[in-house]
């Protein structure tokens, strides 16, 4: 999987830094640095659409067409 994503990155009130992304809906991490927090973030988005296409997959008919398409 490849692409670019945004990354919203703030201070933990706790001590660390947490991180969102609001293209994923879902998509958050943490981590005690921000380099932490930001794999965290990329580890979670991948999950998510792992997780996505695995689901719909799941409920495919066998008939139906699988491409991959990029995007600029």
């Amino acid at each position: 999987m490849k692409g670019e994503f945004t990354a919203i990155i703030e201070a933990a009130t706790e001590g660390g830094y947490w991180a969102i992304c609001p293209e994923v809906p879902g998509a958050n991490g943490q981590g005690e640095t921000i380099e932490e927090a930001k794999e965290s973030l990329k580890s979670a988005i991948q999950l998510i659409f792992e997780d996505r296409l695995a689901d719909i997959r799941r409920g495919l008919p066998k008939e139906a067409i699988e491409e991959t398409i990029s995007l600029p």
